[in-house]
């Protein structure tokens, strides 16, 4: 899938190791780097849903319309699917299937 970021500085703060691992930690950095490739090596949204670890879901409430995998507990990695119109399946709702481009947002605890 390709990746983009909200801006260049969250792209820089996730890609460069230096940034990333001074602002995360170490255990939350290699999560964030595990998760960026696995994202990148699914050609869908429905193919990452499939991998057990990542988690990948839709939110709700305030945060709908973004969806989170898993890092260390409690912060996860928010993207959008980056496609206008958004891909809608037949029965209603996002078409997990035709999702090929996502938008990495933020690193945060979505349970605040």
């Amino acid at each position: 899938m390709e990746i983009s970021f909200r801006n260049k500085k969250l792209a820089k703060a996730l890609t460069t190791s230096r940034d990333l691992f001074a602002i995360h930690g170490e255990r939350r950095a290699k999560l964030i780097q595990q998760r960026l490739s696995e994202i990148e090596a699914v050609p869908t949204l429905a193919m990452l849903r499939l991998l057990p670890r990542p988690r990948c879901h839709e939110l709700t409430g305030n945060r709908k319309g973004q969806l989170s995998v898993d890092l260390d507990h409690p912060y996860r990695l928010l993207f959008t699917p980056n496609h206008d119109p958004l891909p809608q399946a037949t029965t209603g709702g996002l078409d997990w299937a035709a999702v090929t481009r996502v938008c990495i947002q933020e690193i945060a605890d979505t349970h605040e």
